[in-house]
């Protein structure tokens, strides 16, 4: 997509209209039909744009995705809503009024910030993108909040601003770059803008090394329904502080700066914690909460005798441990006709399709259980449970 004004168009608004939830196998004949009336590039770029609506509406909604617009990277690199409005309600928090919107992309971010009532200059220096934005502030009804303008963001004054938001491009021609100084902008000159200004948040990959995070930022990691989404350098908050974000909620873990918890043996239950805690470095302030201890010095499981409410693990009451051993796994799991396998690892190299391939015939029968393919005081070890309710689980439903 070079262009977006054909298709804010009345005619390519309307088009807009008859190809939403157009399935990818109708697509041929929907355009057919239309190309009878309409310019074929318009069709095209409608069902291009449909497509990309559907994809968005998991991270942006329906309702507002059938709204807006979209490049395939914007859909792709883009905020998740529930993410960005987490953040914005932080900002919010602190006061903030006003933001300059650094690589603002499609303006995922831009839109949750204008809906918490705070100003935004949104920056991109791609001219596409940055017309898609301007259009999505139109849609959504924000453009009286959110200024989108095409430039350079190391040559935007950010002076008369609150804050400085900065998301910086993490993908080049050949993928995901993981070389904090090898994104656009690099890391280096983002914080730079960050000291800059009296408060900022620099969006980050959630891989990042602690060691490559200034002392003068805290660092939170934000997960999504337990899927670990981004990392978040903030500064002119509490700079060394770490924390572990979970959505919905928001539920947030602080980190106490606690040693490793020491190795237990493995007792009645199992804690995974949330991929955020495990980011953030905070496993040990899980292990003391549920007065646990580590199954092994470099594997993130918790183990404890006592079963104990928590939003940042799922529990699992362990039923049996086992040396490795795929012969007795699938005697045991016949014997307790086990039909339903959830396998999960951590320390091994087993890849879990192959085991449960090979432990689990058709058929076996209607029980569940999950195995962990993991390590305990150093020996490959195999752990056979079941989720301990719903009580426990992490996110804290019940």
């Amino acid at each position: 997509m070079n262009d977006l004004a054909p298709l804010l168009t009345a005619e390519g608004r309307a088009l807009l209209d008859l190809v939403r939830g157009t399935a990818p196998a109708d697509e041929l004949a929907v355009a057919t039909r239309l190309r009878r009336e309409h310019p074929a590039d318009l069709v095209s770029a409608a069902l291009g744009q449909a497509r990309l609506r559907q994809r968005a509406a998991a991270k942006f909604g329906a309702e507002d995705a059938e709204r807006m617009f979209f490049t395939p990277n914007g859909v792709e690199q883009s905020t998740r809503a529930s993410v960005a409005g987490h953040r914005a309600e932080r900002m919010k928090a602190l006061g903030v009024t006003s933001v300059a919107d650094l690589c603002c992309g499609i303006g995922g971010d831009a839109i949750a910030l204008a809906r918490a009532g705070i100003r935004v200059l949104a920056v991109d220096r791609d001219p596409v993108t940055a017309e898609v934005a301007r259009a999505n502030a139109d849609a959504l009804g924000l453009s009286g909040l959110i200024e989108v303008r095409e430039a350079d963001v190391t040559e935007v004054d950010t002076a008369g601003y609150d804050a400085v938001f900065v998301d910086p491009a993490r993908r080049g021609g050949r993928g995901r770059i993981f070389d904090p100084e090898a994104y656009s902008p690099p890391l280096s000159w983002a914080v730079g803008a960050a000291l800059a200004a009296p408060r900022a948040a620099l969006k980050i990959a959630p891989g990042v090394p602690h060691e490559a995070i200034p002392a003068e930022a805290e660092a939170e990691w934000i997960s999504d329904g337990g899927d670990v989404k981004e990392a978040v350098l903030w500064f002119g908050t509490e700079p060394g502080a770490v924390r572990a974000t979970l959505l919905p909620g928001p539920r947030t873990l602080l980190g106490a700066g606690l040693p490793d918890p020491d190795v237990r043996p493995v007792g009645r239950y199992l804690y995974e914690p949330d991929g955020a805690v495990i980011r953030a470095h905070l496993v040990a302030d899980v292990a003391r909460e549920l007065d646990g201890g580590l199954i092994d010095e470099t594997i993130a499981y918790v183990t404890a005798d006592a079963l104990r409410p928590t939003p940042y693990a799922t529990a699992y009451e362990i039923t049996d441990r086992l040396p490795f051993n795929v012969k007795k796994l699938k005697a045991l799991l016949r014997e307790r006709r086990v039909g339903i396998l959830t396998v999960k690892k951590r320390g091994s190299a087993v890849e879990p399709e192959e085991l449960r391939k090979k432990v689990l015939p058709k058929g076996q029968g209607p029980n569940s259980a999950t195995v962990f393919l993991t390590r305990v005081a150093g020996a490959p070890t195999m752990l056979v449970g079941a989720p301990a309710g719903p009580s426990v689980t992490a996110g804290g439903a019940s």
